[in-house]
């Protein structure tokens, strides 16, 4: 017969596994809730792309996210259940990073929603492929302190960027560059030519012909570096769709993705939201 100290040591393994998932079935009971009453405010259909450093397990093991193909198909499905007068709000928090596919697919199934207006909510970033995404919105809204990005491809071979590639042939002559760099450059060439050409298609739905052509060059062609922040300002100067202002239930949904404790907290203060009601005189 087992011990106590044995009953106790099974006790609390069987907690450490068990609370993380209490919590976390209760963390994604709020955010449905915190969805639903988004979508009773607003009479739309709310969908929400957040990615947070997150941690896993009872260990604790930091979990990095980015827009993947699981995201696409989640997208895909709330967009085709979606009615198609119904407007979208969709809100978008991604850092740099994704993969290419998924956004695009997900940009595509946006702009197919004509019936209803696409609007597009930035809290703090929607970088990379979250900017792609912003592209097929009818309305971007940002908060005055939320930034997009360039969609230029980052990664060509796992790590080097398209542009930075596409000058080896300018600055080298052909035989001091290796045969597997060649190979890259001619990835980064049509990895580069296709994102223009996303993009521009996108664009010129809501803007002139060469003004899309420009801005897509822009936007695709490394101008920048990929983590460039493109704030409200400047958004709307390249012609986007942007619009200031956030509805207080945003950050409130925002408040359930909570970034992972790190084990000494670098930034403090006293947790006063600046949109709770203050009381009049």
């Amino acid at each position: 017969m087992p011990d106590l100290w044995t009953l106790l040591l099974a006790a609390v393994i069987l907690l450490l596994f068990a609370v993380p998932v209490v919590q976390q079935q209760v963390t994604r009971a709020r955010r449905l809730r915190a969805i639903r009453d988004l979508e009773a405010e607003r009479h739309t259909r709310v969908i929400a792309l957040i990615h947070r450093q997150e941690r896993i397990g009872f260990l604790g093991i930091p979990l990095f996210r980015y827009i993947d193909i699981n995201d696409s198909e989640e997208v895909l499905r709330a967009i085709r259940l979606t009615a198609p007068e119904m407007p979208i709000d969709f809100i978008v928090h991604t850092p740099p990073g994704g993969l290419v596919l998924s956004s695009e697919q997900i940009a595509m199934a946006l702009r197919r929603h004509k019936g209803g207006k696409v609007t597009i909510f930035v809290p703090h970033y929607a970088m990379s492929g979250g900017t792609l995404l912003c592209l097929a919105a009818d309305e971007v809204a940002m908060d005055e302190n939320a930034v997009l990005g360039p969609v230029d491809p980052p990664r060509i071979g796992g790590e080097y960027p398209a542009a930075s590639l596409l000058r080896v042939p300018r600055l080298k002559p052909p035989e001091e560059i290796d045969d597997e760099t060649f190979i890259l450059v001619d990835i980064a060439a049509k990895a580069q030519t296709q994102m223009r050409e996303f993009v521009t298609v996108l664009l010129r739905e809501r803007m002139e012909a060469g003004r899309a052509d420009r801005l897509a060059r822009l936007l695709s062609e490394g101008t920048w570096t990929h983590d460039y922040p493109i704030t409200f300002e400047q958004a709307r100067e390249l012609g986007l769709p942007v619009t200031s202002g956030m509805p207080v239930g945003i950050y409130r949904l925002m408040d359930l993705f909570p970034q992972a404790m790190p084990r000494r907290p670098s930034v403090a203060y006293v947790p006063i939201p600046p949109y709770r009601e203050e009381k009049k005189e």
